[in-house]
């Protein structure tokens, strides 16, 4: 794991967690679950995401190795179910923590409040980010954004994914997302492929 912690606690973390793998696309989390166990990506990475009545979702962060997902924090302190879904980005191994062996860290070690606290304040600034684009970007500044966020976070200029899956993590209609990026292409500044885009 890469956040910063003592010895003490990546032990008790080890001893007290459960690692499961996890393929591209599998669902960690679900909405609406009672959260058990906080989890802790240790290889690769997954994205959390929000889904309204209709079924429509938008994505609000991802979630790297060394991370954990704070909103799993905030409903395993309440005793309360999951309000996003969690959904690997690619393969990835999580560390399960029990909600009660995550309270007893908290009390026990001031280093793993510190962690908690650091997430939160990360996660907040990325919510904003969501709301700062919806509110006030046009589609076409945020698809350009997004696509440039998935490069980032698989260290690649091309990317491996459909027009449907860009429009539903973006929160928008398919037909949109394909004009755009057709006019993106026009400006030079994608070239696509069969389920495939590649910054130029």
């Amino acid at each position: 794991m890469e956040f910063r912690a003592t010895p003490e606690i990546r032990e008790k973390l080890l001893k007290y967690g459960v690692a499961k793998s996890f393929e591209e696309g599998q669902i960690i989390l679900r909405e609406n679950a009672y959260i058990k166990a906080i989890p802790i990506v240790t290889k690769g990475s997954m994205k959390v995401i929000r889904t309204d009545e209709d079924g429509k979702e938008i994505l609000l962060y991802y979630i790297k190795a060394g991370e954990s997902c704070i909103m799993s924090f905030l409903g395993a302190i309440h005793d309360d179910t999951s309000k996003v879904k969690a959904v690997a980005e690619e393969p990835c191994e999580i560390l399960f923590v029990p909600n009660d062996k995550v309270s007893s860290l908290i009390k026990e070690y001031p280093q793993w409040l510190d962690y908690i606290f650091r997430l939160y304040h990360k996660r907040f600034e990325e919510l904003l980010e969501v709301v700062n684009e919806i509110a006030f970007k046009k589609v076409d500044e945020r698809l350009l954004h997004f696509i440039q966020r998935k490069c980032e976070l698989a260290k690649s200029k091309t990317l491996t994914t459909t027009h449907e899956q860009l429009a539903n993590e973006l929160g928008t209609a398919r037909v949109v997302v394909s004009r755009l990026l057709k006019q993106m292409e026009y400006e030079g500044l994608v070239q696509l492929g069969r389920n495939k885009i590649t910054l130029l």
